[in-house]
């Protein structure tokens, strides 16, 4: 590997605490690394990332690196991680429990809590792999339960809102926002299953070449007889026809839903990006917006810095 030109260095070190900036999240320099757009480690950064200090394009707080000189981001993430190592005990349970359902065969935390990150606000968000075409039965049954859940106050605890089946383990939108998604999943169920994501999901890599996706603690699933005669059960034309309808009512709901564009709790419109194989948070709502917050926040940071220092980052 060649290395890379200092100044190339230094924008894909801008480029990576700026999107983590976005989340208010400083990194260490093992992270930088980890989602740094170009092959690269840890003697090729020790001089930009000192540089780039010395000039205050970024700032040292503590073991962190970030673009605001605000000690407070520090304490933010330390406490956050504190609760976060909280959390994932609660959701290793929670992702044995979902395990069980009819169809599922790998849970993942992902979101904020796969970053190992929560604060007093955060979900626990699950990303969810089930037998191929039984998606949206298996996605019925869970959610059908998760209405319970709102009796006790525990659906902060069951926020089930990516599914794929196995038909279809490659995620079709592929940039710096689902490559960061995909490889900061924590897999704690359905090794084999995860095992054949990773290996459909390799495109990450063209993003975060430094990133190695690897399972490194799932448990297998141990289907119970109950599973085994629900599945059994559905094994046939009927459970065929009742994935597809259970599809067709769901994806209409959500519909209606962005129509009347209700928001959800973090202020953005509800909805659905629904088909046979796949049932996910709508790409417009949340994705696309943030990819251009990145996008202008690049922009403005590399024209700042090229005012500072007289070199050409943009076009590099």
């Amino acid at each position: 590997m060649k290395p890379h030109p200092e100044l190339c260095v230094k924008k894909e070190i801008l480029a990576t605490l700026s999107y983590f900036d976005l989340f208010s999240y400083p990194l260490t320099p093992i992270e930088i690394i980890k989602f740094l757009g170009i092959d690269c480690n840890v003697q090729e950064i020790a001089v930009p990332l000192f540089e780039l200090e010395q000039e205050e394009s970024i700032f040292r707080l503590d073991e962190f690196y970030a673009l605001h000189n605000n000690p407070g981001l520090a304490t933010r993430r330390r406490n956050g991680n504190l609760k976060a190592r909280q959390q994932l005990v609660i959701a290793d349970r929670i992702a044995s429990f979902l395990a069980g359902f009819p169809f599922v065969t790998g849970i993942a935390v992902s979101g904020s809590l796969s970053k190992n990150f929560a604060d007093e606000e955060s979900d626990v968000d699950f990303f969810i792999i089930t037998k191929a075409n039984r998606l949206w039965l298996a996605r019925t049954f869970m959610h059908l339960f998760k209405k319970l859940t709102f009796l006790v106050g525990k659906q902060h605890y069951f926020c089930m809102n990516y599914y794929i089946d196995q038909d279809m383990l490659t995620i079709k939108e592929k940039n710096v926002y689902t490559a960061i998604e995909v490889a900061t999943l924590m897999p704690l169920r359905g090794i084999e299953t995860f095992g054949l994501f990773y290996q459909q999901n390799k495109w990450v890599s063209s993003f975060l070449p430094n990133h190695n996706m690897h399972i490194t603690y799932v448990k297998a699933n141990k289907d119970s007889y109950l599973k085994k005669i629900i599945e059994f059960f559905f094994n046939n034309a009927a459970g065929n026809y009742l994935d597809s309808l259970f599809m067709k009512i769901t994806a209409g709901k959500w519909a209606k839903k962005t129509r009347l564009k209700k928001l959800s709790k973090s202020g953005n419109v509800m909805g659905m990006d629904a088909g046979k194989h796949y049932a996910k948070p709508l790409p417009a709502n949340f994705q696309i917006k943030l990819l251009q917050r990145y996008e202008m926040k690049l922009y403005a940071l590399y024209r700042e810095f090229e005012q500072k220092s007289g070199t050409n980052m943009l076009n590099i």
